[in-house]
């Protein structure tokens, strides 16, 4: 069984904390899909005066207002205006909850209690992200805010019906967002199923300090918390291998500008960064795995994490599509740190597991802490 980041009894806290400050979020309209759903914003402001507002289209954070080290708020992560953009060729997973299982599946297939199962394969030979229809970043969930003495937050609640997007089991799917009052986006996951079924959650957020729509990530300076990381074939399919990040241009282990090495990998599949870290510390345990700093605004972000592994991707396939605002996000423009279990997981049982069995429940936290020095 899954090691647990929040407990039934905590998830009872912050629905009852909920019922004492009734004070909720902001709620309106952020249209409809193509099908015709509603899709409902909520906005969240904290006492430092940060601002966050997410949909109830794939429980996607929409915009999130930081301070830099003048005290002035940009909106740091892509997206989009309307969900007619969400919809669109556009949008590369931005901001979502993405599952029932992140990043690759080798052919899209896997087995599970002896039985074989068939996904949509959407990246090259595999599948990514959960499938191509009805992935958890493309469904309306259902959403009810809250507020306690931490900040205010939504829950949003989704259930996957068995062979949704090929994958067994009904999934019963908590996601709680929560702004804290110390300035941070956390994120609370729990699921459970009646039949064994892999799960692996993340946020898919992109990600630039210096505001959404600058030309680059590549003077931000990054330190992760990784001796080593899981190398792939040319498909992005992890080889069974652990190794590690030393002598390689994936060492983050102390703080180094992105685009310091970057050019060692533009031959590469991966063209730039889109590598899984195996994660110093205890799987379980929220820890600290990340920080990236952007000298220009003062803006720092800190990742903390229960889970194995994190991916870091430099937006390497951004198109200079036409986001928010009107804003532009060409290629390297944003960075992703997805909190996870380790790509294809299922197909790999040397790797930490991601078979979700009945009478489990999977949990974990992931938490972005901003502050500006």
């Amino acid at each position: 069984m899954r090691p647990a980041a929040i407990t039934l009894t905590s998830l009872a806290f912050i629905l009852m904390t909920a019922a004492v400050f009734s004070a909720p979020p902001e709620k309106d309209s952020f249209g409809q899909t193509a099908k015709g759903e509603v899709v409902d914003r909520f906005t969240l402001r904290n006492k430092g005066g940060v601002v966050a507002r997410l949909m109830t289209r794939g429980a996607t954070l929409t915009e999130l207002q930081v301070p830099d080290k003048a005290g002035q708020l940009a909106d740091v992560v892509l997206g989009f205006d309307d969900v007619a953009g969400y919809e669109g060729d556009g949008n590369q997973h931005f901001g979502c909850t993405t599952g029932r299982v992140a990043n690759r599946i080798a052919k899209g297939k896997f087995t599970v209690d002896g039985k074989e199962y068939t996904l949509a394969v959407n990246n090259g030979p595999n599948s990514l992200h959960g499938g191509i229809n009805r992935a958890l970043g493309q469904v309306v969930w259902a959403a009810e805010p809250f507020e306690n003495e931490k900040g205010p937050g939504v829950i949003f609640r989704y259930t996957s019906p068995d062979g949704e997007e090929g994958f067994p089991g009904q999934l019963d799917c908590t996601v709680i967002y929560q702004l804290t009052h110390e300035n941070e986006v956390r994120i609370d996951y729990v699921a459970t199923t009646d039949k064994a079924t892999p799960v692996n959650l993340t946020n898919h957020s992109y990600f630039n300090l210096s505001g959404a729509g600058s030309p680059t990530i590549l003077n931000h300076v990054l330190t992760l918390n990784a001796d080593s990381y899981t190398p792939t074939d040319d498909t992005g399919i992890p080889t069974g291998q652990i190794a590690p990040v030393e002598g390689t241009p994936l060492d983050f282990r102390k703080a180094t500008v992105i685009g310091e090495r970057i050019a060692q990998l533009e031959s590469t599949p991966t063209i730039g960064y889109d590598h899984n870290y195996a994660l110093n510390g205890k799987a379980g345990e929220l820890r600290e795995i990340a920080k990236v700093h952007d000298p220009v605004s003062g803006r720092v972000m800190t990742v903390l994490t229960t889970e194995p592994g994190v991916q870091l991707y430099t937006g390497n396939y951004l198109k200079s599509q036409t986001g928010k605002s009107g804003k532009v996000y060409p290629q390297r423009s944003a960075l992703c740190l997805e909190t996870q279990h380790y790509p294809d997981s299922v197909n790999h049982p040397e790797f930490p597991t991601t078979i979700l069995k009945p009478g489990e429940k999977y949990t974990q936290t992931c938490v972005y802490a901003f502050h500006a020095e």
